[in-house]
C-alpha cells in the first residue's frame, strides 16, 4: 500500500478541523492520533513508543481504522520498511486511515483463531453468518470479512508484525474456503563483516607476453610479474563492518541481527608499508618505492629494495625475468630460464641462467647445467657446480665443489674442483683433478690428474717484446714531430724577423689596442705597408698551421707512449705457482699474455676452454711429474 500525503495542520483557521478520538485524551495522547473531515492522522514525530501506545488504546477500546495503511502502521511503530515521504515545511502530520468506527461485538464473533505454524501465521477463511438475534437456532445471516477489521482482531490476538494485506484481502473476495498464510515472520538480515579491499591497480601482475620495441612478443617473458609500486600508493582500504537489520516476530519482537564480525589491517603492515587514518577511511600505504611482497604465511604485505619470489622460475610461474633491483627467489631456476637484475640470491636448484650487472650472486643450492655471471660483483654457488658457466668479469668467484665447469674472476676460490677449466688473477683450490688452471697467482693444496684429463696448471706472464716494439717505434714517431715542429718554429721566426714584417706587425698591433691612432693622412700608407706585406704574411700564418700541427701529434703520441709505459708497468709483476702436493701426472707451464690492457681472465667461456686445453708448444715447463710439490716464483 502506498503512503498517504503529508497535510499541514493550521488549527487557527479552522478550530474545528481535529477532532480527538475517544479515549486517547484521558491517557494523555490526543495530540498523537487526530480525526479530520478527511481522515485520520497521526504526528510523525511521535512515532515510536507512544503512537504504539495510542494506536493499540484505539484498537482495545472496541474499535478499528478504516481504510487503513499498514505499510505506514508497521514503519511507525517498528521503523521497518520504506522510508517515510519527506515532510514539508510546517508539515508534522501523516494520513494513516480512512476513519475509526466501532467494532460490532457480533462482527468481532466472525474472526477465528490464528494458527501459528513455523514463523508463519494461518487462518482457514471460509463462508462466514452473522446471527440472527430474532432466530437465534437459524443458520444467520451470510456475511463478509473486512480487511481492517482483520487486522485489528488479529493485533489484539498477537499478530502485529507482516501481515500480508493483499493476499488477506484476495482470500476475503475469493469466498473460497481455502487456509491461508497471513502473516510471516522477518528474519533479521545479517550485517557486513569488515573486510580489506585493494585500492591500486599497482598490486595487480600481468602474466601476458612482453612486448619488444619491434612490436613482437616475447612469449618466454611477461609483462609484469613484479609489480613495482611508488612511494605514498594506497595499497589496501578497510571496509568497516556494517550492522545488520533487526528482523520482528509476528508479534512485534525485535529479532537482533548477528553482530558483523571486525578485522585489523594493521597486522598485514610489513616492511615498508604503514596504516594511515584519513577522512575516508583507513588505509595501507608504501613508505618507500620498490617491489611488492607477500608473505603468505603471515599475510604481511611489504614493499622492498629487492623481489622476494617463492614460485621458481619457470615458462609457467614467472618466465625470463629483466629486473631492476635485487632479485631472492627460494623455487627452482628451470632450464633455459634467464634471470638478469642486480644483486640475485637463489635458495633452490638453478639450472637456468643468472646474470648480474651488479652486486652479489649468491646460489645457496646447485648450479647444474646453467650459467651464472657478474658484470660487476661477486658470485658465491654454495652447493655443487656441474658442467655450469661461472664467470665474473669484475670480482671474485667462491665456490664450494664444481665438477666440468668454466670458471672465470679476478680472484677465484674453489674447495673441490674435477676436470674444470679455471682461470683468474689470482687462483686458490682446495683439491684439483684433471683441470686446466691459470692465473698470476695460483696457490693448490693437491693437484692430480682424473681419468683422461690432464692436472694442468699455466702460470700468466706478460710478454712485453711486443709492446716495447710498439713503444720504440711511438718514441721514434714523437721525435720525428719534435724536430718538424722545431723546423717549422725556426722558418717562421726568420719571415717575421724582416724588417718591414716585423714593422708592419709592431703597427698594427698597437693600432689594435688602441695604443695608437692613424691620421687621414697617415692611414693610405699603412695601407700601402699592409698591401706590401701581405704575402709574406699569409706565408707566416700558413707555416704557424704547421707548427701547431706538428705539436699536436706530438702531444699525442707522448700521450699513447705515456698509456703504453702505464700498460706494461701494470703487468709486470711477480707470476707465482705453488702446489703443495702433487699426487699424480701434474704439467706447470708459463703462459704468456700481451698486457695490452685487456683483462687476462675476462674471455668467451669457449675461448677459455679452448686456451687452456691447447697444446703446450711454444710455453715454458716449470714442472712435470707425479709427485712433489712446485713453489716457483717469476723472475
Amino acid at each position: 500500500m502506498l503512503w498517504s500525503t503529508a497535510v499541514s495542520i493550521d488549527s487557527a483557521d479552522d478550530p474545528t478541523l481535529d477532532t480527538p478520538i475517544g479515549g486517547l485524551d484521558a491517557i494523555g495522547l490526543a495530540h498523537c492520533i487526530v480525526r479530520r473531515r478527511d481522515g485520520v492522522y497521526a504526528d510523525r514525530v511521535l512515532f515510536g513508543k507512544q503512537f504504539h501506545s495510542a494506536f493499540e488504546h484505539v484498537l482495545r477500546a472496541n474499535q478499528y481504522f478504516l481504510d487503513l495503511d499498514y505499510a505506514l502502521i508497521i514503519k511507525a511503530v517498528y521503523d521497518c520498511g520504506a522510508a517515510l515521504p519527506r515532510a514539508g515545511a510546517g508539515e508534522q502530520l501523516l494520513r494513516i486511515a480512512g476513519g475509526v468506527a466501532a467494532f460490532d461485538p457480533a462482527r468481532r464473533a466472525l474472526y477465528k483463531a490464528v494458527k501459528i505454524n513455523h514463523d508463519e501465521a494461518e487462518y482457514y477463511f471460509e463462508p462466514v453468518f452473522l446471527a440472527d438475534p430474532a432466530s437465534p437456532g437459524g443458520a444467520g445471516t451470510a456475511a463478509m470479512l473486512d480487511v481492517d477489521e482483520f487486522i485489528a482482531d488479529m493485533w489484539l490476538k498477537g499478530v502485529r508484525f507482516g501481515i500480508d494485506v493483499g493476499a488477506v484481502r484476495s482470500a476475503i473476495m475469493s469466498g473460497k474456503a481455502e487456509r491461508v498464510v497471513v502473516a510471516r515472520r522477518l528474519d533479521a538480515t545479517p550485517g557486513i563483516d569488515a573486510h580489506i579491499v585493494e585500492v591500486s591497480e599497482a598490486l595487480h601482475r600481468s602474466d601476458a607476453p612482453r612486448q619488444l620495441a619491434n612490436g613482437k612478443l616475447d612469449l618466454m617473458a611477461f609483462e609484469n610479474r613484479f609489480p613495482q609500486i611508488k612511494q605514498g600508493v594506497r595499497l589496501l582500504k578497510k571496509e568497516p563492518r556494517q550492522a545488520g537489520v533487526a528482523g520482528f516476530e509476528l508479534s512485534g519482537i525485535a529479532i537482533a541481527p548477528a553482530e558483523a564480525a571486525d578485522c585489523e589491517i594493521a597486522p598485514m603492515a610489513g616492511a615498508g608499508t604503514a596504516v594511515e587514518c584519513h577522512a575516508d577511511g583507513e588505509f595501507l600505504v608504501s613508505l618507500r618505492p620498490g617491489f611488492l611482497n607477500v608473505d603468505i604465511q603471515s599475510g604481511k604485505i611489504s614493499v622492498d629494495e629487492k623481489i622476494i619470489s617463492r614460485d621458481g622460475v619457470s615458462s609457467r610461474t614467472t618466465g625470463n625475468l629483466q629486473l631492476t633491483g635485487d632479485y631472492e627467489e627460494f623455487g627452482e631456476v628451470q632450464e633455459k630460464r634467464v634471470i638478469e637484475g642486480e644483486g640475485i640470491t637463489i635458495h633452490a636448484d638453478v639450472f637456468g641462467s643468472v646474470h648480474s650487472r651488479g652486486g652479489t650472486v649468491l646460489l645457496n643450492c646447485n648450479l647444474v647445467g646453467g650459467t651464472a655471471r657478474n658484470a660487476s660483483g661477486e658470485i658465491h654457488v654454495k652447493g655443487i657446480a656441474s658442467g655450469a658457466v661461472i664467470q665474473a668479469s669484475r670480482g671474485a668467484v667462491v665456490m664450494n665443489r664444481a665438477e666440468s665447469c668454466i670458471i672465470s674472476g679476478t680472484r677465484v676460490t674453489v674447495a673441490h674442483a674435477v676436470n674444470c677449466e679455471i682461470i683468474g688473477e689470482e687462483v686458490e683450490i682446495g683439491q684439483a683433478e684433471g683441470c686446466a688452471v691459470a692465473g698470476r697467482r695460483i696457490t693448490i693444496d693437491s693437484a692430480a690428474p682424473r681419468k683422461q684429463n690432464e692436472m694442468l696448471v699455466y702460470a700468466l706472464c706478460p710478454d712485453s717484446g711486443q709492446l716495447d716494439q710498439v713503444i720504440k717505434l711511438m718514441s721514434a714517431r714523437v721525435a720525428e714531430f719534435g724536430t718538424l715542429a722545431a723546423h717549422h718554429k725556426a722558418a717562421m721566426d726568420q719571415m717575421t724577423g724582416e724588417p718591414e714584417v716585423r714593422k708592419y706587425v709592431m703597427l698594427a698591433s698597437k693600432i689594435r689596442k688602441k695604443e695608437l691612432t692613424l691620421t687621414p693622412e697617415q692611414l693610405p700608407v699603412f695601407q700601402n705597408m699592409a698591401l706590401a706585406v701581405g704575402p709574406a704574411l699569409k706565408a707566416i700564418a700558413k707555416v704557424s698551421l704547421d707548427v701547431k700541427a706538428a705539436e699536436t701529434e706530438q702531444q699525442a703520441g707522448q700521450a699513447l707512449v705515456a698509456q703504453l709505459i702505464q700498460q706494461r708497468s701494470d703487468s709486470e709483476g711477480v707470476s707465482q705457482v705453488v702446489v703443495r702436493m702433487v699426487q699424480g701426472d701434474t704439467i706447470v707451464r708459463t703462459m704468456p699474455f700481451n698486457p695490452d690492457g685487456s683483462s687476462t681472465y675476462d674471455l668467451p667461456a669457449k675461448d677459455i676452454k679452448a686456451r687452456l686445453r691447447a697444446s703446450g708448444a711454444g710455453r715454458a715447463l716449470i714442472f712435470s711429474g707425479s709427485d712433489g710439490a712446485v713453489d716457483w716464483v717469476s723472475e
